[in-house]
């Protein structure tokens, strides 16, 4: 049968059940074959077959177009065309699942057979944010679904921009928006407290001494929309604030004042630092010098410094020491020149501490004559 088919110009098509044909007869459509075998004239090549596996469920062919311009009702039974308008986005399931997404101004065909299909449509001409409810199911196919995530963590605020243009602010979770020919760009700003520290610098003190500071801040954005508006990067801004608000005041001073009074230059510069970054929305918290470095021969010079005040001051207090003895030696003579008893008693406390100290004492002449006359001692 094969062989007398052939010799009379017809083939034999073979069309399985996963599969779907588009037959085509000098340049013309037949129609769309469904499984079965067919034998179908092929004079001089005229027979075209285009065959469809059903395991892709698109319908991509060069014929589209043409298919549903000269059969459309041949089409309308096999296949199902999906379009959207220009401010519209449409979400494809198959079988209640989620397939794939539709960008505006799209068109797509499926074979009809693999379904059910179902489309739910959405408007992105006042938000691409992406319902709650489509979120959820596009959550598990970003890769395919045609849609931007972002990750707003604790302690972040995120802010939206399309094309460039900044939309709104979000709180922390899990946002989708459609990735519809916009740029959709989420920036996330940190507004826990943060440190800042500026390493190394030097400065040149009035007394032409040159220094190096280490200084330490705090800081948190307060307003992230006006913080991001205001300056390209507002941590170099606040790092070159400090730079420049510590030269400047520190500069004016000499290496003494800076070393006796740290505290009040901090004071003198934060409030200066603290209210150019609050215009633009952060909020800086406490400013510490925290070193203050100096060169190698300055510190052996303030040491030897040092060192003499320490002496000069250790001297002070011996003499003042030594005075105060001798002033209590003093009152304690007039004390006993002018009470016998005191003088006595005082005796009595010396012949307590030498007894102490030897085997045997011996007194003559009584205890009246014991300072004026003799004392013994014998081991």
């Amino acid at each position: 049968m094969k062989t007398i088919g052939r010799m009379i110009g017809f083939d034999r098509v073979l069309i399985r059940e996963n599969e779907r044909a588009v037959a085509l007869h000098k340049g013309r459509f037949m129609g769309i074959l469904v499984p079965g075998e067919y034998w179908l004239r092929n004079a001089r090549g005229t027979l075209q077959i285009e065959v469809h596996d059903l395991n892709d469920p698109e319908f991509v062919s060069s014929f589209d177009d043409a298919l549903f311009r000269v059969m459309p009702d041949v089409a309308s039974e096999h296949l199902t065309e999906i379009r959207t308008g220009s401010m519209e986005v449409a979400v494809i399931l198959r079988d209640g699942r989620f397939f794939s997404v539709l960008p505006p101004d799209g068109r797509t065909v499926v074979w009809t057979q693999t379904g059910p299909w179902s489309v739910e449509r959405f408007d992105v001409s006042e938000t691409i944010e992406v319902p709650r409810d489509a979120a959820k199911m596009l959550r598990r196919a970003t890769k395919h679904a045609r849609v931007v995530q972002a990750e707003i963590t604790q302690n972040q605020t995120g802010l939206l921009y399309v094309d460039g243009e900044f939309v709104r602010t979000y709180g922390p979770g899990a946002h989708l928006f459609w990735d519809v020919g916009r740029k959709v760009d989420m920036r996330l700003i940190d507004t826990r407290w943060q440190s800042v520290d500026v390493s190394g610098q030097e400065v040149l003190t009035k007394d032409r001494v040159t220094i190096r500071l280490n200084v330490a801040a705090d800081y948190r954005v307060v307003d992230p929309v006006k913080a991001v508006a205001s300056v390209q990067d507002f941590y170099e801004t606040l790092y070159r604030a400090l730079q420049y608000a510590f030269r400047k005041a520190l500069g004016a001073k000499t290496l003494d004042q800076i070393l006796e009074n740290k505290v009040t230059v901090d004071d003198e510069v934060a409030n200066k630092v603290k209210s150019h970054m609050a215009e633009i929305g952060v909020q800086v918290g406490e400013i510490a010098l925290k070193d203050v470095i100096l060169p190698g021969e300055m510190r052996e010079i303030l040491n030897q410094v040092v060192a003499a005040t320490k002496e000069a001051e250790a001297n002070v207090i011996r003499r003042r020491e030594e005075t105060n003895a001798t002033r209590s030696l003093l009152n304690t003579a007039k004390v006993m020149a002018e009470n016998p008893v005191m003088l006595r008693l005082k005796e009595l406390e010396a012949l307590e501490q030498i007894a102490g100290k030897v085997e045997r004492l011996t007194v003559h002449s009584g205890t009246n004559g014991l300072m004026n006359d003799l004392v013994s001692l014998r081991d």
